[in-house]
C-alpha cells in the first residue's frame, strides 16, 4: 500500500512490510488485498479528499507468513489536501494484529524544500522480551511512534534527507544487551559441550523481535546524493548514515548509481559499521562490506 511520507521509515505502514533503512527503495513483496478508491475535488483550501477502504486476509495460504491466520483485517486511509499540505488519517482495525492509528503529513515550504512527518498509536501491543534467567516474557502496553523528516534540493542537484524516528515498539539499550548477552553464553555452551538448545532459543527471540530492522528506540538517518556531478552524465553518487542514538553506533553507506544504459541500472555500494561491541551495529556479522547491483526493468 506504501502508506506514510518517511523516506527510511513508516510508522504508520500498518499494511507494508517494514523498510530495510539500509536500502529503502529496494522493492518488496507485498500483500493480496481488496481496495477502493473514493476522490473527491472542491474549490477552497480543502482542494482533494480520497478514502481509501481495505480489507486483508489472512487465512490459509493467503498472508499467513506475516499475518496471524483466520482473520479479516480491515483498514482504511482518507486523504487530505488541505492548503497545500498532504494529510492523511490512517487506521487498522484489531484482527491478526492490535488496533492502530496513525496520522501522516507533507507540505512544501518552498519549491525545493519539504518537510514530513507521520505519528503512529498503537493499542496493546505485544512485545517479546527477555526476563532475568533469559526466558522468553510478553509485556503488552500502548506504544506511539512518530517520525520527522526533511528533504532539500539545491540549485546544483544535490538532495538532502534527514529523518528523526522513535520507535515506541523498539526495545531498549539494556533490553538490547540482555539479547547479546543470551548469544554470548549460548555460544559459549556450545563450543563447551555441542549443545545448541540456547542458540535456538536466541534464533526464534530474533525472530520474535530483537532481530528486526531498527529494534531499538531512536534513530537519526541522513542521506546526501548528487545528480550527475561535474556534469558526468548518468551517474549518481551518494553517501547515507543510518545512526542508532540510543548506543551511538551507526553504518555509513558511498553509493555510486550508473543509468547510462536503458532500463538497465547499476549500483557500486559499500558499506562501513561503527560500533562497539553490544551495540546494534557493532554486533552486525561483517565491519565492512562492498556490493554491485544490478536492476533491469522491462
Amino acid at each position: 500500500m506504501k502508506w506514510g511520507k518517511g523516506y527510511a521509515w513508516n510508522p504508520v505502514a500498518f499494511l507494508d512490510r517494514q523498510k530495510d533503512p539500509d536500502d529503502p527503495e529496494l522493492a518488496q513483496e507485498g500483500f493480496i488485498v481488496t481496495s477502493v478508491d473514493y476522490i473527491k475535488s472542491f474549490d477552497g483550501p480543502l482542494k482533494t479528499v480520497s478514502f481509501t477502504p481495505v480489507l486483508l486476509p489472512a487465512y490459509s495460504h493467503v498472508n499467513e507468513d506475516s499475518w496471524e491466520p483466520e482473520n479479516m483485517n480491515v483498514a482504511g486511509r482518507l486523504y487530505l489536501l488541505l492548503y497545500d499540505t498532504d494529510i492523511d488519517f490512517l487506521f487498522l482495525a484489531r484482527g491478526s494484529r492490535t488496533d492502530r492509528y496513525g496520522v501522516d503529513f507533507s507540505r512544501n515550504i518552498t519549491t525545493n524544500f519539504e518537510i514530513h512527518g507521520e505519528f503512529a498509536y498503537i493499542r496493546d501491543y505485544e512485545k517479546n522480551v527477555l526476563d532475568a534467567n533469559g526466558r522468553k516474557l510478553q509485556i503488552q502496553s500502548d506504544v506511539k511512534s512518530y517520525l520527522i523528516g526533511i528533504r532539500h534540493l539545491t540549485s546544483f542537484d544535490l538532495t538532502t534527507i534527514i529523518e528523526y524516528y522513535h520507535n515506541g515498539t523498539g526495545y531498549s539499550e539494556g533490553e538490547m544487551k540482555d539479547f547479546y548477552a543470551l548469544i554470548n553464553r549460548g555460544y559459549e555452551t556450545y563450543k563447551a559441550t555441542g549443545d545448541s538448545t540456547s542458540l535456538i532459543h536466541t534464533r526464534n527471540m530474533a525472530e520474535a523481535g530483537y532481530g528486526r530492522f531498527s529494534p531499538m528506540r531512536d534513530y537519526l538517518y541522513v542521506r546526501l546524493s548528487q545528480k550527475e556531478p561535474f556534469n558526468i552524465l548518468y551517474y549518481t553518487p551518494s553517501l547515507t548514515l543510518n545512526m542508532n542514538l540510543d548506543d551511538r553506533s551507526y553504518s555509513l553507506t558511498p553509493e555510486l548509481l550508473y543509468t547510462g544504459i536503458t532500463n538497465l541500472e547499476l549500483r557500486l555500494r559499500a558499506g562501513v559499521i561503527i560500533g562497539t561491541r553490544n551495540t546494534e551495529f557493532g554486533e552486525k556479522q561483517n565491519d565492512y562490506r562492498i556490493e554491485l547491483r544490478a536492476g533491469y526493468y522491462f
